[in-house]
């Protein structure tokens, strides 16, 4: 019932996935034909409950507002004493159909059929404000409030469930984005698509906290990876995995894309830090360490560095070729989704020359002109041009 019981093959898909589902609420479908229940019988196809739902509530439409005009013309009544009579009529109908519902609804854990029935109420309920019968409007009523309690419940089951995972009984550790996170994202797109159509405060605040709760369980199953390299690809395929899913059904500015750029962003920077260190970590400290002191116009305390500097300065000529190369080859191993992987090599070879310029810079001040290592220095333009060309072959 929750995210996080290991997925069966034959739930999978449609508890928390929306499919086909969500075209229930377009016009054609909503006001669509009525299922006739011997000949779907017959049929093999088994309906999705929301498919039930419509078709009997579009029925009742339908006959409840015929009803209630007829009730008018030929009783001659209005307002409440029309009502009354109506409810003498229709009222046995209604209190079954509440009843059956009631059984159902109490023991069902897919929460997108019991949301999309809420959407399909908020537009009958339109539907028969906009003819000005107000027959149903209890009804309507009666019927959101054994759906609204159930949809919450369900959230927060599975919000509960999300909070109480251990990370250390799922199993084997893999840097892939995690099956939960797979789950919430299209949850949670599933849930925002339908919202948009009719939005509504309480649904936004529900899946807010869902999130919260996300972010910290990839923050808990990250910190189960020993080395922080591991730890970011984690953190950045599973961050990576939400954002294209809610980017590919919600809205572009929703809070939840936001929020999730911006923790990829960071991550990924911290990231290119880390894969730059080992090959280029030394140069990358001295630029950092000179550039401070340059600042304060200290500079002079590095004069005597030149052996530093010379092993700085032939060590990176000697092998950023090689660095690179593999360095990108790593990235691409690591990442699942491969535009993603694309752009993180480019983003920490532009870091590279970002920090080769600084190099430049600081080797060019009064303090180390005279140093005859400086002839050595890469040409920047070239190094870009090279750079460019070491970039991986797709």
């Amino acid at each position: 019932s929750g995210f996080f019981s290991k997925p069966s093959l034959k739930s999978r898909n449609t508890i928390f996935t929306l499919g086909q589902r969500g075209a229930i609420l377009s016009p054609a479908e909503l006001e669509g034909p009525i299922l006739v229940p011997h000949t779907a019988q017959r049929g093999d196809s088994r309906y999705p409950y929301e498919t039930l739902f419509r078709s009997q509530h579009y029925a009742l439409l339908d006959n409840g507002c015929r009803e209630y005009l007829f009730l008018c013309d030929f009783f001659m009544v209005a307002g409440n004493s029309a009502l009354d009579l109506f409810y003498c009529i229709m009222g046995k109908t209604l209190s079954m159909f509440l009843k059956s519902m009631s059984t159902y609804v109490s023991d069902c854990y897919d929460s997108i059929a019991i949301f999309l029935c809420i959407h399909i109420i908020l537009r009958f309920r339109a539907i028969t404000a906009k003819r000005t019968i107000p027959a149903l409007d209890k009804y309507w009523e009666a019927v959101l409030e054994l759906l609204w309690p159930r949809f919450e419940l369900i959230l927060e089951m599975n919000i509960q469930s999300i909070r109480n995972t251990d990370p250390q009984k799922l199993g084997v550790l893999d840097t892939r984005p995690h099956y939960i996170t797979r789950r919430y994202a299209e949850f949670s797109s599933a849930i925002v698509s339908i919202n948009q159509t009719f939005p509504n405060e309480r649904t936004n605040a529900l899946l807010a906290q869902l999130q919260v709760e996300v972010e910290n369980f990839v923050l808990k199953m990250a910190a189960e990876f020993p080395s922080r390299r591991d730890q970011l690809i984690f953190l950045i395929n599973n961050y990576d995995m939400l954002l294209s899913v809610l980017m590919e059904r919600a809205a572009d500015d929703s809070k939840e894309v936001e929020s999730f750029q911006q923790l990829l962003l960071a991550r990924t920077q911290e990231f290119i830090e880390e894969i730059l260190s080992p090959p280029f970590g030394g140069m990358i400290a001295f630029v950092k360490e000179a550039e401070a002191l340059m600042e304060k116009g200290q500079l002079d305390r590095l004069k005597n560095e030149e052996a530093r500097i010379t092993q700085l300065v032939r060590g990176f000529s000697s092998t950023w070729k090689q660095s690179v190369e593999s360095m990108s080859q790593d990235v691409m191993r690591s990442f699942t989704n491969f535009k993603n992987g694309t752009s993180i090599i480019q983003g920490a070879l532009t870091q590279l020359i970002q920090y080769y310029h600084g190099f430049h810079k600081i080797l060019n001040q009064p303090t180390f002109r005279s140093l005859a290592v400086r002839s050595e220095l890469i040409n920047l333009h070239h190094l870009m041009v090279e750079v460019k060309k070491h970039k991986p072959n797709f």
